[in-house]
């Protein structure tokens, strides 16, 4: 088997995606046959080679498994929580090692990919790919038209300026004084769509994340997940592989 760069192994190996495993390895926190490895251009042959990440051995995973999970409000979305909060490994009992695809805050319900394929979670994760992500968000208040405009410009939140978002308005309630909107983006930014309401004068009351390319987990109990199938797998990695 001809060599592969060390943080291809650790991601083919569950460790965490591609970034990610530049970051440990440059932390310190890789061997290869027992020596502490920093530089990034490391290869390795995974025949030969024995890689420990915090001396335990990874080993690249034979089986690929992709996951969709509804997630509830109340779960962070990492492997490991260092304050030992619920965290979606929780609800997700598999005996692979998984790691998120992105992120949903802990006050975020709904899609959420999991896998143990490093190289699918890098490239769905890379920006230049763009995958669409579709959110359900109420908000406080009666939006206007001029601030739905806002959004599909884009609009500025701290010092970025977000790409045009698709927006819908689902639902006025003037009783309740809320608006519900459905936003669909392509981008990542941290608390993007609480931002981008905020930056409109309105604070999200509910996020729930509906869509992700064309995955929908609207009969998908919130807590609950399944396998994405072959055709499911298929679709993105044509999109993401070409």
């Amino acid at each position: 088997m001809e060599e592969i760069r060390l943080q291809k192994y650790l991601a083919e190996g569950g460790i965490a995606s591609r970034r990610k495993a530049e970051e440990l390895i440059l932390q310190g926190k890789i061997t290869v046959n027992d020596i502490k490895v920093s530089e990034l251009g490391t290869k390795v042959n995974p025949k030969k080679d024995i890689v420990k990440y915090n001396g335990k051995k990874v080993e690249i995973q034979d089986e690929l498994v992709y996951i969709l999970l509804n997630k509830p409000i109340g779960y962070v979305t990492t492997v490991k929580d260092q304050f030992n909060r619920e965290t979606v490994l929780d609800l997700v009992k598999v005996n692979k090692r998984l790691v998120p695809v992105g992120r949903l805050d802990m006050y975020t319900s709904g899609a959420l990919i999991l896998t143990n394929d490093g190289d699918f979670v890098y490239k769905l994760t890379h920006p230049k790919h763009e995958i669409d992500k579709t959110y359900t968000v109420t908000i406080k208040g009666i939006v206007k038209k001029e601030e739905i405009e806002q959004l599909k410009k884009g609009i500025k939140i701290e010092d970025y300026l977000t790409k045009p978002a698709k927006v819908k308005i689902l639902k006025t309630d003037e009783e309740k004084n809320i608006s519900r909107l459905e936003i669909t983006i392509h981008e990542g930014k941290n608390r993007q769509v609480r931002k981008m309401c905020e930056a409109i004068g309105h604070k999200v009351l509910a996020l729930h994340r509906s869509k992700i390319g064309n995955i929908i987990v609207k009969d998908l109990p919130l807590g609950k997940w399944r396998y994405l199938t072959k055709k499911e797998v298929d679709n993105f990695s044509k999109y993401l592989y070409n």
